[in-house]
């Protein structure tokens, strides 16, 4: 016999009075009902109640075993509760990576928003540059920039990110505005030093190049600020810069010559998707930044 639905008839049995009674407020009958309270005294090698063709009443140790039963079930019924409303509402902790610069001038504060919206999921956000595995890492989803291997993994577009040339006003009246790409070699320019050789000051279709460099930073925070300080031509993405540019610190240059747009996708494990956090994490970046 099931030992957790044999407490179930017990209780009910004791609560309702007598066998036949509880038998039909469990839709079983009340032989069942017997072998269900006999499984039980077999169990813990007592008489739980005594019974007369007139009347039942509870033994001391079927008291005593009654209360526990009633703890037993309680504590099933609010996990299974628990279980439930992790499944119908967003809680928990999310684990997010992104890489730096996107995830602090972007994600970081539009996730204020997202958390608001949800009160009860915590938020761990790892920013980085380098490509973190997702299954080995524990981590819910990701957000990626460029063209993506086949993987396994659920991948949504977001919009893709312009790479654009920047400088300080400051820096072009003191050195001059820029009118081919060739004409960087004269300039200083702050180079990302995680950046793959073919994609460093990548133009149209060429292979890339690497142009004097006053400054090299693996941290794309510390090079836009070295921009707004007029240390010279920044390459970064239109989402990093949008603030510096909209407010007249930073004037795009070369236009003519910026790369095609980079690919950018949130990613996330196909076991994953139906988890209410995650759900809803997806929903709000999709609708943030997606196409």
């Amino acid at each position: 016999m099931d030992k957790m639905r044999s407490m179930e008839v017990f209780v009910r049995v004791v609560d309702a009075g007598s066998f036949s009674a509880a038998a039909r407020t469990l839709d079983m009958s009340t032989v069942m009902v017997s072998k269900h309270i006999a499984a039980l005294e077999q169990l813990v090698g007592a008489r739980l109640l005594h019974r007369t063709t007139r009347s039942q009443s509870l033994s001391e140790i079927g008291q005593q075993y009654a209360e526990q039963c009633r703890h037993i079930l309680q504590l099933v019924q609010a996990a299974e509760s628990g279980a439930l409303a992790m499944r119908t509402i967003p809680r928990g902790t999310l684990k997010v990576s992104a890489p730096a610069a996107f995830g602090s001038r972007c994600l970081a504060p539009a996730m204020a928003e997202y958390l608001e919206l949800h009160p009860e999921v915590n938020l761990e956000l790892d920013l980085s540059n380098r490509l973190s595995d997702l299954v080995e890492e524990g981590l819910d989803a990701a957000i990626r920039i460029g063209p993506l291997p086949d993987s396994t993994l659920v991948a949504r577009p977001l919009t893709a990110l312009q790479m654009m040339v920047c400088a300080a006003p400051a820096y072009l009246a003191r050195h001059g505005t820029p009118r081919t790409p060739e004409e960087l070699a004269r300039h200083r320019c702050l180079d990302f030093s995680h950046w793959r050789h073919k994609a460093r000051w990548q133009f149209g279709s060429n292979e890339g190049t690497t142009p004097s460099c006053r400054m090299r930073s693996n941290n794309g925070e510390a090079l836009r600020l070295a921009a707004v300080a007029g240390l010279g031509l920044v390459m970064q993405a239109d989402a990093v810069l949008a603030d510096e540019i909209a407010a007249g610190r930073l004037v795009p240059v070369l236009r003519e010559y910026w790369p095609q747009p980079r690919p950018m996708h949130l990613i996330y494990p196909r076991d994953r998707q139906s988890t209410p956090k995650l759900a809803s994490f997806v929903e709000f970046v999709v609708q943030r930044f997606g196409t």
